[in-house]
């Protein structure tokens, strides 16, 4: 793994920066393997954030991999040049590339814990309060028609949805990824129209936003490190 910066960042939360770009399975494998690394106090802080740039990928669940069109989504995804991928964590089929930026935040939980939902909405919080310190009308809550939809969205105006999380836990810690587009996002329109009709979901695309068509011209080192100050602060 190629890695531009871990260190921790307030005592508490080790922020790895990745400066490679793997394969789209080795990319959530590592997911996978921060997860596992917090809870067996292989790291030594309570939390862990992790950046990437990722490939051009369709990410679907395990859940819509045993769907009837499944094949058919993933045939539909190579076509257009993205590799189809298992995710790890839940939520429905998300495509994203280099132009997007991937996180991770771990963190690590005694028995008792916030859980889900809590951890949901205090990570959706921190991300809402980055998005608008960078003039963007951020909002926690999912947009009508949205892809992969969810509660805890964050859409802008309550128009589009900017930015989608997902989870998973393990025993002593917890995993939460989500996935920002920062510019067009055309590409990504047509491939999911045809991968959700392929899985026979139903979604408006008219919802699907980028950060720069709130903030043209911001650079991606600004928004990765508001998304780091944001997670790190939790």
């Amino acid at each position: 793994m190629a890695v531009a910066d871990a260190s921790p960042s307030n005592g508490r939360t080790l922020v790895i920066r990745e400066d490679d770009q793997p394969d789209a399975d080795t990319d959530l494998a590592r997911s996978v393997d921060l997860l596992r690394a917090v809870a067996a106090g292989a790291v030594a802080e309570d939390r862990a954030v992790r950046l990437s740039t990722p490939v051009p990928t369709v990410a679907m669940s395990r859940r819509e991999s045993r769907l009837p069109g499944f094949e058919a989504a993933q045939r539909f995804s190579r076509l257009r040049g993205f590799a189809p991928a298992i995710r790890p964590t839940g939520g429905r089929a998300v495509a994203y590339d280099q132009t997007c930026i991937v996180f991770d935040i771990v963190a690590r939980e005694r028995e008792g814990g916030p859980g889900q939902a809590r951890f949901f909405r205090d990570v959706g919080d921190a991300l809402t309060g980055s998005l608008r310190g960078l003039g963007v009308d951020a909002r926690v809550g999912d947009v009508p028609g949205e892809y992969c939809p969810g509660e805890f969205s964050i859409n802008a105006r309550g128009v589009v949805k900017l930015l989608g999380t997902s989870q998973r836990a393990v025993r002593g810690a917890r995993l939460l990824s989500g996935m920002l587009p920062l510019g067009d996002v055309g590409r990504f329109v047509d491939l999911l129209t045809e991968v959700n009709t392929a899985l026979g979901f139903d979604w408006d695309p008219a919802t699907f936003g980028g950060l720069g068509t709130e903030v043209p011209g911001i650079a991606r080192t600004v928004v990765e490190d508001a998304i780091v100050a944001a997670l790190v602060s939790l």
